[in-house]
């Protein structure tokens, strides 16, 4: 089955690079380009992409702004927030707006292809030890919160090790569960908490003082598991 990416960059360099480095996988179709937020909403609708590739920094309407309208307008597409640094202080908004992830636009061409692959097949592309940089810096102080009342005492310890990088067959060690169990534990988690994935999963772990900084510093950044 092709997975149908649209590019959306404003520097239309970056879109070439991007086009030729997923042209080379017999799975992946670049279907279109957009160089703003308001082309690529646009372009979304009109084309039906399985993936979209966004760039933050655009004229006009921005990255985020687009990325939550066309979730609004079609959630069963993903988003992959492409940024030139990992600690970009709008990152943490566009994964709050339902990105599945985000890349560097270093990223090596193996890891690109992937990432597609990987939120296309309904995951999330969340590589703990970068995505924790961006929530310590920009989430908002822990607060207390009914928020979390809704998951049971199991849930909450499963959710919590999700946020402190683990990866399920990690956590089911921890917990001396089965990894299916443990997926489990998170999907119904992310059910019960109306959430997109195991991203936004994450992010509302530490803005509601689940988990914090202290508890994750042994953190690995090559681990990018998904839900």
């Amino acid at each position: 089955m092709t997975i149908r990416v649209l590019l959306a960059d404003d520097q239309t360099l970056v879109r070439a690079g991007f086009r030729s480095l997923l042209g080379r996988a017999k799975n992946l179709a670049v279907v279109g380009e957009a160089a703003s937020g308001e082309e690529a909403l646009r372009q979304t609708a009109l084309l039906e992409p399985d993936v979209v590739l966004m760039d933050i920094r655009m004229p006009g309407m921005d990255g985020i702004e687009a990325t939550r309208r066309i979730l609004a307008g079609r959630p069963v597409t993903r988003v992959i927030i492409l940024t030139t640094f990992d600690t970009d202080e709008h990152v943490f908004e566009a994964l709050r707006a339902g990105a599945s992830g985000f890349l560097t636009k270093e990223v090596e061409p193996a890891e690109l292809r992937r990432a597609v692959e990987v939120v296309a097949a309904g995951d999330s592309l969340l590589s703990p030890g970068v995505t924790r940089r961006v929530v310590e810096r920009f989430a908002h102080r822990p607060r207390p919160t009914a928020v979390l009342d809704a998951l049971t005492a199991r849930e909450n310890e499963v959710v919590r090790l999700v946020a402190e990088g683990l990866s399920n067959d990690e956590i089911a060690a921890a917990l001396v569960i089965s990894p299916l169990t443990a997926k489990t534990h998170i999907s119904r988690a992310i059910t019960k908490l109306g959430l997109r994935d195991r991203v936004q999963l994450v992010i509302t772990a530490y803005e509601h003082g689940l988990v914090n900084a202290s508890r994750t510093d042994g953190l690995r950044d090559d681990e990018a598991p998904g839900h």
